[in-house]
């Protein structure tokens, strides 16, 4: 799993103050109890619901020719012709942690722990091994859930707490399988909360801790003081691509909405927030009379959504949801995404400079219109494309926004397509100056087009053209 502890390159400057002689012996065992004090009965209790889960998949790998990377061959056999060699297939395995969160064999582990895999193992602590069923996979978390049978027999859990009580100095430990050694626990603390500049969920809300995680950890524990999972340990900041004291966890509230989605039918439906979220300045914090810049302010609102039909309003400021105050638009974004389809949830916001309350049901993103997702056949550079009209039901399962209408590629299949550069996510704007509203238009413009094809597409909030033929 190297590949998924990618370097970052920082600089971390420690400053160290000198403290009293007398602060200091403050804090040395003074007492034979003080000194024996162990984690050993924590580990006991937590260690034996950590699993190790061993995933393996079979990929095609190309056997080079001594003229495979050659530019001249390229230009007329292509990178697929037989001058490439002969794909083989080979066995790749991958090693990663979990946790058993319900006795009868749900394992909650890292979506990239799994990611790809045909064949799944998990290891428990006393090395009984299990053949694991893949119930769940959430790429937009990160996490999975893996399922084994017991044949009956309960095993050991580590009951879940709860992250929003988790504050910044606890002392944690992580329990996990690093490079592969066995079984290891780390202590330490949490260093930060809310971290969100992390890139391995679209939910960015992590537990920052200086327990030591290494490659092999993902997946695993990361426990409070009385024997509670707070985390779910997934991703490292490292230069050599060891632990360098700067670990992350997905916070077990955001955890506990999976696993509920995997008892209810086994597919994650989250519900629709339907606006886009912007920080809040100082200057529009002053201008409603908060002291300081904190919540979510509403930049853009469709009319279908829960909030809107809530009350709120373009510009209105979010500065609490069931009670929690928020610091920013990303823990709004967080937090919502905890929540069930069916909740009702209570908002509190700032317009101008009155403070209102909103209850609001939470729903399902909808289809506002016929997806009518089609397969692209037609021989053109749109040949292999599958297409769809855009919905919030859509854009929300690609992960996309700014987007309300058009057409999406929403995947990629054998064709000119593959070729041709175009993108999962990537949105029709024009075809031959003609703007693309539905996968009808598309499919007309197709068939009829004459070789030359002139295209705009919106990829990640930015126009690109493409020309072809002529």
């Amino acid at each position: 799993m190297t590949s998924l502890f990618r370097a970052f390159k920082f600089v971390l400057i420690i400053t160290v103050g000198l403290s009293s002689a007398s602060a200091v012996a403050d804090t040395v065992p003074t007492s034979q109890t003080q000194i024996m004090l162990s984690f050993a009965p924590l580990v006991k209790q937590t260690a034996p619901a950590v699993v190790n889960v061993y995933t393996s998949k079979v990929v095609k790998q190309r056997s080079l020719s001594p003229f495979g990377n050659d530019p001249f061959f390229k230009k007329f056999f292509g990178n697929d012709g037989f001058l490439g060699g002969k794909r083989r297939r080979r066995k790749q395995n991958s090693l990663g942690s979990g946790v058993i969160v319900e006795a009868d064999g749900y394992i909650i582990t890292n979506n990239h722990v799994i990611k790809g895999g045909n064949d799944y193992r998990v290891v428990l602590s006393d090395k009984r091994e299990f053949k694991a069923k893949l119930l769940l996979q959430d790429p937009k978390t990160d996490l999975a859930i893996l399922k084994i049978d017991t044949k009956g027999e309960k095993l050991k859990t580590v009951p879940l707490g709860d992250s929003d009580q988790v504050e910044v100095g606890d002392l944690v430990l992580a329990i996990g399988n690093p490079f592969g050694v066995g079984q290891t626990v780390t202590s330490g603390i949490v260093s930060a909360l809310a971290r969100n500049r992390v890139g391995v969920s679209s939910y960015q809300f992590f537990i920052q801790t200086d327990a030591a995680i290494n490659p092999g950890n993902s997946g695993g524990a990361l426990v409070d003081m009385k024997g509670r999972l707070v985390g779910v340990n997934t991703a490292i900041y490292t230069r050599s691509g060891g632990s360098n004291g700067i670990g992350f966890a997905i916070p077990v509230n955001m955890v506990k909405s999976v696993i509920r989605s995997s008892r209810a039918g086994g597919k994650v439906v989250r519900p629709w927030v339907g606006a886009r979220l912007q920080e809040v300045s100082q200057d529009i914090a002053t201008s409603v009379g908060l002291e300081r810049p904190r919540g979510a302010i509403i930049s853009r609102l469709h009319p279908e959504s829960s909030l809107a039909k809530g009350g709120l309003r373009r510009g209105d400021i979010i500065v609490s949801l069931d009670g929690k105050e928020l610091d920013s638009a990303k823990e709004f974004t967080y937090r919502f995404a905890t929540k069930l389809v069916g909740d009702d949830i209570e908002i509190v916001f700032r317009r101008k400079r009155k403070r209102f309350t909103a209850i609001v049901e939470l729903i399902e993103a909808p289809e506002t219109v016929p997806r009518n997702e089609t397969l692209i056949r037609t021989r053109s550079p749109f040949s292999g494309l599958v297409v769809a009209n855009v919905s919030p039901a859509v854009i929300m399962e690609m992960g996309i926004q700014g987007v309300r209408k058009g057409v999406i590629v929403t995947g990629i299949k054998r064709g000119l397509a593959t070729r041709a550069g175009f993108r999962k996510g990537d949105v029709f704007v024009e075809v031959n100056d003609e703007p693309i509203k539905t996968v009808r238009s598309l499919l007309r413009i197709v068939r009829q087009g004459d070789g030359y094809w002139d295209i705009t597409i919106r990829r990640r909030g930015r126009l690109r053209r493409m020309r072809f033929g002529g």
